[in-house]
């Protein structure tokens, strides 16, 4: 779980502690009996180790007189699930929904900072190698099959690369330039189009060559909105982080990536490499 999410849920349960004791329940064992829970229950949740759900929510609040403030924790509990979402909830009725999503936090972004070891960032990608990424969640998810839509959904993102004074940095790694989605054709006019947007004047694309010294360990992808959301994705769960000095160090890590990346003539040979390689395969 991210940290925010630990830390937004020991608030949690510190609060419901409070409300506890102050209903006259000096232990967890009377407040256990009192609702029908095993003890472990009540002192899991105050200490912050076990999600409370809605329900629970509202019998603690039926149980400590406090049920006009049932709305507001209720809210609470449903901001720490978004704090950390399982793929699997995410992607439930497909991939469409969870691109639809990006949307509006693409609209009111200023500065985007992005880092991807390993693919190239869905904002920059083309049709077919979009459509061969969601095939890949498709099947490892096990998730109803809408890659079209997802496609494009993902692909309306591009809009705001032109739309406004936005300002995007992307860093990749030089692996994201080989790693084959859908074979050489793909790759070769993935590798086409970031030839053409490099000459896009409010993106700044650069790349980590695979010999270049590293100033921090690359770590999991990321994408930075503005300095206050970052989005990190594991094969698991895709968490947010908001609490300004996470946000902070995500910054920090990005500056140090930069350090060792190429930019303008350097990166376009890697590209072109790149190209090279697939024409040979």
């Amino acid at each position: 779980m991210s940290t925010n999410a630990q830390e937004a849920r020991e608030a949690l349960g510190a609060r419901l502690r409070a409300t506890r004791k102050d209903a006259g329940f000096a232990s967890g064992r009377a407040f256990a009996t009192a609702t029908g829970w095993q003890e472990s229950k009540v002192s899991r949740i105050e200490l912050g180790r076990q999600a409370a759900s809605e329900d629970d929510i509202r019998i603690w609040c039926e149980k400590t007189s406090t049920q006009d403030q049932a709305p507001d924790l209720i809210a609470t509990v449903r901001h720490i699930d978004e704090l950390w979402l399982e793929w699997r909830r995410q992607l439930s009725t497909g991939a469409e929904k969870r691109q639809s999503k990006a949307l509006p936090v693409y609209a009111k972004t200023k500065v985007f900072r992005i880092w991807h070891p390993t693919l190239i960032w869905g904002t920059l990608q083309t049709a077919e190698y979009a459509a061969e990424t969601f095939k890949q969640v498709v099947e490892f998810y096990s998730i109803p099959d809408d890659s079209e839509a997802a496609t494009a959904k993902r692909l309306e993102r591009q809009q705001y690369l032109t739309k406004g004074n936005r300002i995007f940095n992307v860093l990749l790694a030089e692996q994201a330039l080989y790693s084959n989605f859908g074979g050489p054709d793909v790759m070769k006019g993935q590798l086409d189009r970031l030839l053409a947007v490099m000459g896009l004047p409010r993106l700044s694309l650069g790349f980590v060559p695979r010999s270049a010294p590293l100033n921090i360990w690359p770590g999991n992808s990321f994408s930075m909105f503005d300095d206050r959301l970052v989005l990190v994705e594991t094969y698991s769960a895709e968490f947010s982080i908001t609490q300004p000095r996470e946000v902070e160090l995500y910054a920090k890590a990005f500056a140090s990536l930069k350090q060792s990346a190429v930019y303008g003539r350097a990166a376009r040979e890697l590209i072109l490499t790149a190209i090279r390689h697939f024409d040979r395969h």
